[in-house]
């Protein structure tokens, strides 16, 4: 199981606000070049986005539901990446002053990703969450500024 976290300098209605748009994805998810709700019901429980991964000439379809909502704190996927297997991701939000702990827990649950799950694939793993979290403050702190920019014109 790869646990990481990161402080990302926004309040969580922040960066709830981007984990709730399921066409931003692509935007922060590493390795997956696009996203799209697959229907208007995102992040309701059962609802799901579809995602290509691209890595060199190599192109993948897959889906992720959700499995568990509680808006504004706590979202937990199933990653479905057809012969790979599936994986649960957490996201976890903790207010942090005027800031927010963003806590990520990805592990295997099917298919070869749950059979050959180790310490090396954590390892990895632990690598990718470093730069999707990175990412993830990044868009974060891109649109609350840009928000912040839209209400100061007014």
């Amino acid at each position: 199981m790869a646990v990481r976290h990161r402080l990302i300098e926004r309040p969580p209605e922040a960066v709830w606000a981007v984990l709730a748009d399921g066409s931003r994805y692509a935007d922060w998810v590493v390795g997956t070049s696009s996203s799209r709700q697959k229907d208007d019901r995102w992040p309701q429980e059962g609802s799901a986005l579809a995602y290509t991964v691209s890595v060199g000439p190599w192109t993948g379809e897959g889906e992720t539901v959700v499995r568990l909502v509680e808006p504004g704190r706590r979202l937990e996927l199933e990653a479905k990446s057809g012969p790979l297997g599936t994986a649960r991701i957490a996201f976890e939000l903790r207010p942090w002053g005027d800031a927010t702990l963003v806590v990520v827990d990805e592990h295997p649950l099917r298919g070869p990703g749950g059979l050959l799950h180790n310490t090396a694939a954590d390892a990895l793993l632990q690598l990718r969450h470093r730069a999707m979290l990175r990412r993830l403050a990044e868009v974060v702190e891109r649109e609350a500024t840009r928000g912040n920019a839209r209400v100061r014109a007014k």
